[in-house]
């Protein structure tokens, strides 16, 4: 068993309480879902890739939903309606209901989702905006004052 205590890290820091709170909950691995198995990929310097093992899920089936700075892809299998039932004698092709969660970062979108051989792919872009960029500040230096500089600025 693993724990950490932040507490020291509390008085040093503000504003990371949310930072702080997420940590503490996710040192916790027992209750985590482990259905359907994903992936997350870094693609580019600000590109992203979420893949997830969705097999047997039709693209009308999965679901994805953006807002805020949370990802939401859910499944939802529809009913088998065919004339012939067919009785199943072991089922080892998950095809339950699933969701999962994604906290994005800052200014992180969603550019498009496929679906290909049963990954459902969805590709993420980190835009930072200008405003928010990292600029460099240029520093000047005044020479120092000659006497004639400061004859003038006495003079005057």
């Amino acid at each position: 068993m693993r724990t950490f205590d932040l507490a020291p890290l509390y008085r040093n820091t503000v504003g990371f309480d949310r930072l702080f709170s997420m940590l503490d909950s996710g040192g916790n691995v027992d209750s985590a879902p482990t259905y359907p198995p994903y992936n997350i990929e870094r693609t580019g310097e600000t590109d992203y890739r979420i893949t997830v093992a969705v097999a047997g899920f039709t693209p009308a089936e999965l679901f994805i939903e953006s807002k805020e700075n949370s990802l939401s892809i859910r499944g939802e299998k529809a009913d088998v309606q065919s004339g012939e039932r067919s009785q199943v004698l072991y089922r080892g092709i998950a095809a339950r209901a699933f969701e999962r969660r994604f906290q994005l970062a800052d200014h992180v979108e969603v550019k498009g989702a496929r679906l290909e051989n049963g990954l459902l792919h969805v590709d993420l872009v980190r835009n930072v905006p200008e405003a928010k960029k990292p600029r460099t500040i240029s520093i000047t230096t005044s020479a120092p004052a000659t006497a004639q500089q400061v004859e003038a600025q006495v003079a005057a």
